[in-house]
């Protein structure tokens, strides 16, 4: 087997705001593994906000890589999936690129997408939602109204202002038609989470994902009691552990696959998951279609998607799985996760 990897600087389409700050370009770390003639591709978004950096993705990439040469065999990916996590137990987009590739080439080896290695349906998918971050009121209204006519049929709104309920309104006013759904990023306060809830309902949100800081668990589950609204934890859901944690203090788990470590990781989360009732979203950083098409393989296991991080970007090297109308054709892809350079 061969194995390398390389860093590519992608551009957003567009400056992307969230409530803790602003980013117009994304880093991420491309994979290769090459066995039987075959290249699987993967990628690591990293993000600091869990810890991780492209300096560290780089750093443990050679390690990981070794573990993938000295296991030897492109399908042993539990195998390899235990030893990085002895290796980088804290590092989970660096893992996640070696996994998605992983899965990438047994996929190819084998003349088969990943979807069918998992046993899922391509007519069984949801729709992703498309993402606008933070900017003036009349700017989001406007990205709002240009999405809906594009054919994204759900969008997303990241919040943490003290004009939240203007922007959806405006957003609303905008595009009538479509679904909205909410991110405060851990923006809010218990009490302003349940007031803005409030407000939100009578607006047609379908639901607000991470509205406390992760640390404020007890706040978490008061907002859950009390919210009109369903809540989706993302960062307090990180892996499979965190289920238990939170079952009683969300509707929703958002899992992704920079924060579980990859595909394998990331199917014991849903299965965690459902064993406790919740639904389950597959969300994404700024990512490569090398990391996204990784994600949008799971499509026939989710309740909601938020796979739009190629969507957001100016340009990608990287094709991957075709949207038309929020929608990821799976069925389109002939061997593994459909990644291939553009």
């Amino acid at each position: 087997m061969n194995c390398g990897f390389e860093t590519v600087e992608l551009p957003l389409e567009t400056a992307f705001t969230i409530s803790r700050g602003t980013t117009t370009t994304a880093e991420n770390v491309v994979v290769t593994i090459e066995h039987g003639g075959e290249t699987g591709y993967g990628a690591a978004s990293p993000s600091r906000h869990y810890g991780e950096t492209t300096a560290t993705v780089e750093a443990l990439l050679p390690e990981l890589l070794d573990v993938v040469e000295s296991v030897g065999d492109p399908f042993a990916r539990r195998a390899v999936h235990d030893r990085m996590r002895m290796i980088a137990r804290g590092n989970p987009s660096a893992r996640a690129a070696v996994d998605i590739a992983l899965w990438d080439l047994a996929g190819k080896l084998l003349e088969e997408p990943v979807y069918r290695l998992l046993g899922l349906s391509p007519d069984e998918t949801v729709p992703t939602s498309f993402t606008i971050g933070i900017d003036d009121t009349e700017a989001m209204a406007n990205r709002a109204a240009e999405a809906a006519d594009a054919g994204y049929p759900i969008l997303k709104l990241k919040l943490g202002t003290d004009r939240d309920v203007e922007i959806v309104e405006a957003v609303r006013e905008a595009a009538p038609e479509v679904v909205i759904r909410i991110d405060a990023n851990e923006a809010w306060t218990p009490k302003e989470a349940i007031r803005k809830a409030e407000g939100l309902a009578e607006l047609g949100v379908e639901f607000v994902e991470q509205p406390l800081p992760a640390s404020d668990e007890e706040g978490l589950r008061r907002v859950y009691e009390r919210s009109p609204l369903p809540i989706a934890a993302d960062e307090s859901c990180l892996t499979a552990d965190d289920v238990p944690r939170i079952a009683d203090r969300c509707d929703i788990a958002n899992l992704k696959l920079m924060k579980t470590g990859g595909i394998t990781p990331a199917l014991e989360l849903i299965h965690a998951a459902r064993a406790h009732d919740l639904e389950v979203m597959c969300g994404c950083m700024v990512e490569t279609n090398a990391a996204i098409a990784g994600g949008a393989q799971l499509l026939p296991l989710l309740d909601y998607a938020d796979l739009d991080g190629s969507l957001l970007l100016a340009e990608d090297p990287y094709d991957g799985v075709p949207v038309s109308d929020g929608r990821f054709d799976l069925s389109a892809i002939d061997r593994g996760t459909g990644v291939s350079i553009r």
